[in-house]
């Protein structure tokens, strides 16, 4: 009898006949041999049944049939797949198949694909469990002749299956029951809620709170600039006995009053002397970790702009199609013990396009067995770090070479040794005030040469001019020149999908329970194969949306986490709650708590949540009064959860006027002001408004205002502008000017899309001059046109994004005699040397007259 052989993946597969040796013929779905067929799945083939596969009516969604917790949990193939799992399914139905060996990766999410098809298929062979941490021959041998018995890892399927089934209830259920909360039955309107994706929805809007309530607090900074024998250097000026305390903004070199700056500078008044003394030392720094696909995400994001789905797209087709890397789904940063001799034939084989560097490592015996900072079974779960292989190169695109150069440096530099530094600390001192410098040489490049570092002229720093005999024992320096810099302090950054996915894999940091966050140590939100997919599933669901590379949260997000808060069940919103399932699931797996009992608290928690989504009650006599009047009859309009609103809901009786009005919160999935809230009840109009977003997720400007029938707030886009395009005739009749024009002598208009100038001679109307409110995604402000009609110039405008480079820029509008604007762009800064030279230039100059 022969044993069937089923790999999570087809690569998995084709390294398994290499290593069992023999003869195999291939056929389209398997390999096979005298002993052996050997066949893979691609990935998961078999998925939990949904709500309408039990009952056809739960194909609609009904707060009153939820929640949905099936009796027993059912199975079905995976639709664009499953023609896969027909295949595996025959073959486990041969008659010459007297065993399956579960070749899965050897984790909770192998064992659930596994255990899935196993279960699918109805089968009753034996099976048998290859557990493989590596995938050298050697390795995949040695697992081949200590294969596990089946029985062995149930406990580990019941934990897969436990989270599957968990997830499944908990997001099916809340999803079902906070969107027709939410959003009734309002097509195209999901508010998807999961145990990962909420939770990190939750760190995005919790960021987004505290940039809005930032105040700026202003400091000063003081540079000076010293001058000795050998040239000049600046210095930064420390405050004395500084301790960190809890402002997180204070820093050692920021004064917080301007009256103390004022005094500090004064005292560097008449170019008076420095004591001098400085402090001299060695550093060394290791080379990065290798990647695991986090940290490859994060790194290719801040350094390419590339998403963290992109990322993964890319490495995938490097390993898929290419061959040229290794497993990328990995949340493991060391490589097997058994490895060493595959890294030398690696690095050989990176010869042709590195050069000697790459080799170097293997000649000069740098591979080390022993070093656990690479070669490390307990760092290794399902797979093992991301490196190169060492097959054949093939012609890449731009975007694949770019993250497969990322991935060979970082292998070919782990194996150097560290690179050292001459570090020096210089104290100026002017009248009891230190001034910092700080210098940096490089004295031997060691992994930093696989970068292209290299040190060029030994010992020479030319940021820190060394001190001299000339300068005295002890040396001084001369005040040359100082400044006094005016700061504030800034918000935290919005979360780019690098610092995203940081936060997500530490998590764990985030929990207060020690053993809970000890459990979320190894995982933390998501795991690295689906960070990606969460992230996107958070865009395609318009909670967060892209502003270049920052991930922003919509008002959509921020009204889903205030609801959860409203019904209690916060919970949903924090780690804690993966924290706590992955102990019981770790719990699971050792044998110490039954699967039933985790199940049936996950059953009894999705009760209690979609009782409270079902009984929550907004009551009148709990909404407190806003400032807002009702345009209707002057009454105070109360604050609900969504809108502000009159009390009660109840249709007048035939004959009495109808007081009833609610303006929502948000409107055109945009937030609103209250100032906006204000004009719009108080006026009818308001506007033109930025910010506005279609469903497609397209931004647009438009003006609002009050149906005088109905109430009921309308768009108008610019009275024939033409929607978001801002194109077509504009009716000026019912438009107020907002400045005449100095230029033309005509009215200057502000519509959603654009400024106008509009010129009437007679009977003829003409439009000479026209300028967008927004340029390449920068917002132009009302004084800055009026700046630009009347000197033919804006100032200095920052953040226009480049459609090309996809970076900021600075530049000028500038105004055309055609009407048309263009960029104009200041002069780029002098380099360091320039600055330097022209320093010493001036010097000479001062000393020959």
């Amino acid at each position: 009898m022969k044993s069937l052989v089923i790999a999570e993946k087809p690569s998995v597969a084709r390294d398994l006949c290499k290593a069992v040796g023999g003869k195999f013929a291939k056929h389209d779905e398997y390999f096979e041999s005298d002993d052996y067929v050997i066949t893979s799945a691609v990935g998961h083939i078999v998925e939990l049944c949904m709500p309408e596969d039990y009952d056809k009516r739960d194909a609609f969604w009904r707060l009153a049939n939820l929640p949905i917790i099936p009796k027993t949990f059912k199975l079905k193939p995976i639709e664009k797949t499953e023609s896969k799992f027909k295949a595996i399914r025959k073959l486990m139905k041969r008659n010459d198949i007297g065993t399956v060996i579960n070749a899965c990766d050897a984790g909770r999410e192998g064992e659930l694909i596994f255990s899935y098809v196993y279960k699918m298929a109805k089968s009753k062979l034996p099976v048998k469990r290859l557990w493989m941490l590596s995938m050298t021959t050697t390795a995949i041998r040695k697992s081949f002749e200590q294969l596990r018995e089946g029985e062995e890892m149930q406990q580990l399927a019941d934990a897969a299956q436990s989270r599957s089934e968990a997830d499944w209830l908990i997001g099916i259920n809340c999803t079902r029951g906070v969107t027709k909360r939410l959003y009734g039955s309002r097509a195209g309107n999901v508010a998807g809620v999961g145990r990962v994706q909420t939770p990190t929805l939750a760190i995005v809007v919790e960021r987004e709170k505290l940039i809005l309530a930032f105040k700026p607090r202003p400091y000063w900074r003081i540079v000076s600039d010293f001058g000795i024998t050998n040239g000049s250097y600046q210095g930064v000026y420390q405050k004395p006995n500084f301790k960190k305390g809890d402002d997180e903004h204070d820093r050692i070199d920021r004064i917080w009053t301007e009256e103390e700056a004022k005094q500090i500078a004064a005292t560097l008044e008449g170019s008076p002397s420095a004591n001098v003394s400085e402090e001299k030392k060695k550093s060394r720094q290791a080379s990065q970790r290798l990647y695991d696909l986090t940290t490859l995400q994060r790194e290719a994001n801040n350094r390419f702009g590339f998403s963290a789905r992109r990322t993964l797209q890319l490495a995938q087709s490097l390993y898929e199609k290419h061959k040229m890397i290794t497993y990328p789904r990995t949340d493991s940063r060391a490589l097997p013990e058994d490895y060493p001799e595959t890294v030398r034939t690696t690095l050989s084989s990176l010869e042709d396009l590195f050069g000697e560097v790459a080799t170097r490592p293997v000649s000069k015996n740098w591979v080390n067995p022993a070093d656990k900072r690479i070669f490390n079974n307990k760092k290794i779960s399902d797979h093992f770090a991301i490196i190169p292989t060492a097959d054949s190169r093939k012609k890449l695109n731009d975007d694949e070479a770019k993250i497969f150069d990322m991935i060979c440096r970082r292998f070919i530099s782990i194996f150097y040794p560290s690179a050292e530094f001459d570090v020096t600390t210089r104290i100026s001192e002017v009248q009891g005030h230190n001034f910092k410098t700080e210098g940096k040489v490089l004295v031997s490049p060691g992994w930093l040469e696989v970068y292209g570092k290299s040190v060029t002229v030994a010992g020479v720093d030319d940021t820190l001019p060394a001190l001299s005999d000339a300068d005295g024992s002890p040396a001084t320096a001369q005040v040359e020149s100082y400044e006094t810099l005016s700061e504030e302090t800034k918000p935290p950054p919005r979360y780019t999908e690098a610092t995203l996915l940081s936060a997500m894999e530490g998590a764990g940091k985030l929990v207060e329970d020690d053993e809970l966050a000890d459990a979320m140590k190894e995982s933390g939100l998501g795991t690295p194969a689906t960070r990606a997919q969460i992230i996107e599933r958070l865009i395609a669901e318009r909670y967060l949306e892209r502003d270049h590379r920052a991930l922003c949260p919509t008002p959509k997000a921020e009204t889903l986490l205030e609801f959860l808060t409203c019904i209690n069940a916060e919970a949903l919103t924090k780690p804690e709650l993966t924290g706590e399932w992955e102990y019981k699931l770790h719990k699971i797996e050792n044998g110490e708590l039954d699967r039933k009992i985790f199940l049936k608290e996950i059953v009894d928690m999705t009760k209690t949540v979609v009782e409270s989504i079902k009984s929550f009650q907004e009551n009148d006599e709990d909404l407190l009064p806003s400032d807002l009047k009702s345009p209707i009859d002057g009454q105070p309009l109360f604050e609900s959860m969504r809108a502000y609103k009159t009390k009660g809901d109840k249709k007048p009786e035939e004959g009495e006027k109808d007081t009833r009005f609610a303006i929502y919160k948000i409107i055109g999935n945009r937030k609103m002001k209250m100032e906006e809230l204000r004009e719009l009840t108080e006026k009818g109009r308001v506007g033109p408004i930025d910010g506005f977003r279609s469903k497609s997720g397209k931004h647009y400007s438009a003006n609002l205002y009050l149906d005088p029938d109905t109430h009921r707030v309308k768009f108008d886009f610019g009275n024939g502008e033409g929607g978001e395009n801002g194109s077509g005739s504009i009716d000026f009749s019912t438009l107020e000017p907002v400045a005449k024009c100095p230029r033309t002598g005509g009215d200057l208009f502000e519509t959603p899309a654009a400024y106008i100038v509009r010129v009437v001679d007679g009977d003829k109307e003409t439009t000479p001059i026209r300028v967008s409110r927004k340029i390449l995604d920068r917002e132009i402000p009302r004084e800055q046109v009026i700046k630009l009609l009347t000197d033919g110039k804006t100032d200095l405008l920052d953040k226009f994004w480049s459609k090309r480079t996809k970076r900021p820029f600075d530049a000028y509008l500038v105004l055309q005699a055609s009407g048309q604007t263009k960029f104009e762009f200041p002069p780029r800064a002098a380099k360091k040397g320039a600055k330097k030279a022209a320093k010493k230039a001036a010097k000479k100059v001062a000393k020959s007259s």
